[in-house]
C-alpha cells in the first residue's frame, strides 16, 4: 500500500523531521504532508530544500516549513527549536538525519567520532528534549528515531555510524520506559539498503546491489513510499500502543 493510500491521518499535527529533504527523507516528507502533516522540515542542504518545495508544490504550501540548519551546530539548533516550541508544540519528532563517513576503524579521529555522535545522536536528544514539555502538556506525542540495518553486521569501515545507530535504538527502549505514562511513544525504524545517495560510499555499486537482492527476501530494492508508510503508521493515533520497538523496513533481509 502506498503512502497516498493510507487512512492514517495527521491532519493538524506539527512534526519536525530532521534530514527532511534528502535521500529518504524527502519522501517521508511528502507522506507526512499527503496525511494532513504541518511540517517542519529540518536539512542542511538548501538545494534539497528548494526540491522538496517544488515537490510538495503549491498544494501543501501552507503546510510546509522549511529550515536550513546544520544539527551540529548545537547553539544553532537550540535558537531554533525555542523559537519553534514557541509557536506551538511539537506533536512529532522524527529524528532522521545522519552523517556516515566511511574508512576503517584507525583512520577515524576523535573530533570525527566526535561530529557523528554530535548529529546522529546528540541532536536527536536535544529535539526531544525541546519536544518534550508540550508533548507532556497535552499527554500526547510521537517519537521516530531512525536506526539502520548495519546494526545487524555486515558493513565494515562504518563503525561510528554503527554505534551512533546502536546508541538510538537503546535510547529508543528508554524514552519508551520513560515517557509512555504520559502518551508519548517512543520507537525506531531501522530501514534496509535503501538506493540512496548514501550508497555512493560502495566502491562496487552493481555488486553492492546483486549482493542486496541475494539477501533480501523481496527480491526488489526498497523505495521511500516503504519508509514512509512506517513513519506515517508510527507517527499516527492508531499506533498509540506501540512503543519501544524497533521496526526493520528491509525487504525480509534481518527476522527477528
Amino acid at each position: 500500500m502506498s503512502a497516498q493510500a493510507m487512512q492514517f491521518s495527521l491532519r493538524g499535527r506539527r512534526v519536525l523531521l530532521t534530514g527532511a529533504a534528502g535521500g529518504l527523507g524527502h519522501g517521508m516528507s511528502l507522506a507526512l504532508l499527503r496525511q494532513g502533516a504541518r511540517l517542519l522540515a529540518l536539512d542542511r542542504d538548501v538545494e534539497a530544500l528548494a526540491r522538496l518545495r517544488d515537490a510538495a508544490g503549491p498544494a501543501f504550501a501552507d503546510s510546509l516549513q522549511t529550515l536550513q540548519i546544520d544539527l551540529a551546530d548545537a547553539a544553532a539548533l537550540q535558537r531554533t527549536l525555542d523559537r519553534l516550541t514557541a509557536e506551538a508544540p511539537l506533536d512529532v519528532v522524527i529524528n532522521n538525519a545522519a552523517i556516515y563517513p566511511s574508512r576503517p576503524f584507525e583512520a577515524y579521529s576523535d573530533d570525527e567520532r566526535a561530529l557523528i555522535y554530535r548529529v546522529n545522536v546528540s541532536a536527536a536528544l536535544q529535539i526531544v528534549r525541546a519536544a518534550l514539555p508540550g508533548m507532556r502538556e497535552q499527554r500526547w506525542g510521537r517519537i521516530i528515531n531512525v536506526a539502520s540495518i548495519t546494526l545487524s553486521g555486515g558493513w565494515e569501515r562504518l563503525q561510528p555510524y554503527v554505534e551512533s545507530k546502536g546508541a538510538m535504538v537503546g535510547n529508543t527502549r528508554a524514552l519508551a520506559r520513560e515517557f509512555g505514562a504520559e502518551g508519548i511513544t517512543c520507537n525506531a525504524i531501522s530501514p534496509g539498503a535503501f538506493p540512496t545517495a548514501a550508497e555512493a560510499i560502495h566502491p562496487d555499486l552493481p555488486g553492492y546491489e546483486r549482493m542486496v537482492l541475494e539477501r533480501q527476501s523481496i527480491k526488489r530494492r526498497g523505495h521511500a513510499n516503504d519508509i514512509a508508510a512506517a513513519v506515517v503508521f508510527l507517527a499516527s493515533e492508531e499506533a498509540g500502543f506501540i512503543t519501544g520497538q524497533t521496526l526493520s523496513v528491509d525487504g525480509g533481509w534481518v527476522m527477528r
